[in-house]
């Protein structure tokens, strides 16, 4: 267990940096191959994984987005393919962390390939700032869950129930439908007050046509590196 933040941080440069200096030390000697998540935190983590390759870490880096991909290559980390075997570690973020270090994951729209590098690593590391630890997951980010174009009207009128409100993901500043690099829609579930069975739910949502995933991640996560005010601190799931 853990002391969840009584009040909401912001996730300054420093911050993420302190995250990812320390996250560093979870990369294994040698040559490796590791996952890269999408979003902030795993941004920093780039930058900072890119800074150990310019000083001589021998890295091939397998992106969970396209996004990240363009900054990797930027930033001179050589980039490798599923194709060429498992991963030794994989680094992502979350948008919310429980006590027993299940996840929400997916408000950048890229759960769908993070869960796929994430399950070909070795370890599965997570890098956050302390608000995204919470008691109960649902409380403070909704559920994404994507879906292929075709199926978008039946699977939010089986899925609304679900939830308080269901809404369809928008580009930034846009009614354009946001569309994930594997060409599928989002649909963001809420909850009032977060989710009392998030695993009886997940098996739900994945049983209604046309789901291709969810952003609830359990039984994966290997360590969660968790940034604040004082520095970075270290949880191993029990």
């Amino acid at each position: 267990m853990y002391a969840v933040a009584t009040m909401s941080l912001a996730a300054d440069p420093a911050m993420l940096a302190r995250v990812a200096e320390r996250a560093l030390e979870e990369v294994p000697s040698g040559s490796v191959r590791i996952g890269l998540g999408t979003g902030r935190a795993a941004e920093a983590f780039i930058l900072r994984l890119a800074q150990a390759v310019r000083e001589g870490a021998d890295v091939v880096g397998v992106p969970t987005s396209e996004r990240s991909d363009r900054l990797a290559r930027a930033e001179g980390i050589r980039i490798g393919s599923l194709e060429e075997g498992p991963l030794d570690v994989a680094f992502d973020g979350a948008d919310e962390v429980d006590p027993n270090a299940r996840l929400t994951k997916g408000l950048g729209g890229a759960m769908l390939r993070e869960r796929v590098v994430a399950a070909e690593a070795k370890r599965f590391v997570v890098l956050v700032t302390g608000e995204k630890l919470v008691q109960t997951l649902g409380e403070r980010s909704p559920l994404p869950i994507e879906v292929v174009p075709f199926a978008l009207a039946s699977a939010r009128r089986r899925i609304a129930p679900l939830g308080t409100s269901i809404t369809l993901r928008t580009k930034p500043g846009s009614e354009e439908p946001f569309v994930t690099d594997n060409g599928n829609l989002v649909l963001d579930l809420h909850a009032a007050a977060g989710w009392s069975e998030p695993e009886l739910l997940d098996k739900q949502i994945r049983a209604v046509p046309g789901v291709v995933d969810t952003g609830f991640f359990f039984h994966m996560t290997s360590l969660v590196v968790v940034g604040d005010a004082q520095g970075a601190r270290v949880i191993s799931p029990a």
